[in-house]
Formats: structure tokens, C-alpha cells, sequence
């Protein structure tokens, strides 16, 4: 659930700071997609089906949960087939942890990852990979 307001983060002298609750969705997708293993976020099941939004919705697949100094965090991700599903998601909890305790100065007192499929690389997108790859070198 999203709060609809930003949160009053802090107050200085000449005013206060605030983080809309959208802010911390964006920083927690963009740290769930730069982990190894991820296919993309997910949209959740609409009709038994599972929608792969990628990495341009970042904010998709992402809830939080803001009070004032602490912050709970659900994202729903697609892992790539052949990647350990606990190593994975440790992984996110760890990096989506760090990112949004490093940016806003939230306590992030949990980061629930929801794996709601697994996406298969089809051998000629794997050999599109392994030319990119190479030309790159």
C-alpha cells in the first residue's frame, strides 16, 4: 500500500523534506533490476497470467509502506531460469536495503520479495547475447 502523501522526512531551519512515496518505489525497482538474475518486475498475476514489464517500469511491481523515519518494501520479480531463487532474492533485499537506506536515510525494516515466475532465454536471444557480448571485447 502506498501512502498518497509524501512523508515529512525532516525539518530544518529554513523548511522541511519531503520524499513522496513514489520516489522510493523508483529507487527499490531500480535496485531490484541491477541484481543478477532478474528478468524484469512483475505487474503481478492478472488472470493466472504473469506480465513481464522489464525495466522501463521501475515503479511497477513495487509497494512501500513510508512512516516517518522507516520504510517496508514489497517488489514482485521474474527470475532468469538457471539462477538460484533464495541466492537471488537475498540479493534484493540486500541491495534494495542499501540503496534506499543510502539515499533517503530510511530505516528500511523489510524488504518482502514476491518471485512470481521464471523467464526462459530462447537460444537465439542467448546467441544474440554471446555476439553482443563479444564484439563488445
Amino acid at each position: 500500500m502506498v501512502d498518497s502523501l509524501p512523508t515529512e522526512f525532516d525539518r530544518t531551519d529554513i523548511g522541511q523534506i519531503q520524499i513522496a512515496p513514489e520516489v522510493i518505489e523508483v529507487i527499490a525497482g531500480l535496485a531490484t533490476v541491477e541484481v543478477r538474475g532478474v528478468a524484469g518486475m512483475s505487474g503481478g498475476f492478472a488472470g493466472g497470467i504473469v506480465e513481464l514489464l522489464g525495466r522501463k517500469n521501475l515503479s511497477k511491481g513495487v509497494t512501500v509502506e513510508v512512516g516517518q523515519r522507516e520504510a517496508a518494501v514489497d517488489v514482485s520479480v521474474i527470475v532468469e531460469y538457471g539462477h538460484r531463487l533464495p541466492e537471488v532474492a537475498g540479493e534484493i533485499q540486500r541491495n534494495v536495503k542499501r540503496s534506499i537506506e543510502n539515499m533517503t536515510g530510511l530505516t528500511v525494516v523489510e524488504v518482502n520479495v514476491h518471485i512470481h515466475d521464471v523467464h526462459f532465454v530462447k537460444a537465439a536471444e542467448k546467441n544474440e547475447e554471446i555476439d553482443m557480448i563479444q564484439r563488445v571485447k
